[in-house]
């Protein structure tokens, strides 16, 4: 294999939030007086860190969101996952056969911290992670699009940017990926591929099964 280390974003690529996160905020965004929809909060929201929510609406709408607003939208999104969330398809066996196969993997979301480990303990992936190897946005103070989140993960694991295969399912994602050097594999499953492309896919997916067939190539 060509890669050293496999780098999962989490929110859609190993746990099935992103209809759910997107959904409850898209709905708490049009109750504030911002109508917005599902798909244009996957547009401008998906893959990135939860302080773009508020530089969007002050451009867009001259309005800051109310205090507490974060603090809100994760209880209600927590509130969902907890009656709705599972993992993606697939991804529970993808991340046992890297194990198997003895292929370095870890976790760098855009996520907070507990969002992170919230879903992989609603979902049952949390034992597949170690702690050392679940990166978050949090630990380097800015989110994707900038490469610093994938950099840090790569640089404390101590494998350089070019054996690193990354695997995403939003454009931005894709863009943080190859600003750091990295290859990566775009997961179409709910994201239109020619928007994955246009970013800089290295290539795609539609099933985390396929994964070891590209790994292998």
């Amino acid at each position: 294999m060509s890669y050293d280390l496999v780098i999962f974003d989490n929110d859609g690529v190993l746990v099935d939030s992103e209809p759910i996160s997107n959904r409850v905020l898209a709905e708490y965004l049009t109750e504030l007086g911002h109508p917005t929809t599902v798909e244009d909060s996957y547009r401008d929201f998906m893959g990135t860190a939860s302080h773009r929510v508020h530089d969007v609406i002050l451009e867009r709408h001259g309005a800051r969101l109310p205090e507490g607003f974060d603090d809100l939208f994760h209880a209600r999104v927590f509130a969902a996952f907890e009656a709705e969330l599972v993992a993606v398809r697939g991804a529970e066996e993808l991340l046992k056969e890297l194990r198997q196969r003895e292929v370095p993997y870890c976790l760098a979301s855009s996520a907070a911290h507990t969002w992170i480990r919230t879903a992989l303990d609603l979902t049952g992936l949390r034992g597949h992670l170690a702690e050392e190897r679940i990166f978050s946005a949090e630990d380097v103070g800015v989110g994707k699009p900038a490469p610093d989140l994938f950099q840090h993960a790569a640089r404390t694991l101590g494998v350089p940017p070019e054996r690193c295969l990354v695997l995403e399912d939003s454009p931005n994602g894709v863009l943080a990926a190859r600003a750091a050097g990295m290859d990566v594999y775009g997961y179409a499953a709910l994201t239109d591929p020619a928007r994955l492309t246009a970013a800089g896919a290295t290539g795609l997916f539609t099933d985390p099964a396929q994964v070891l067939a590209l790994l292998d190539r």
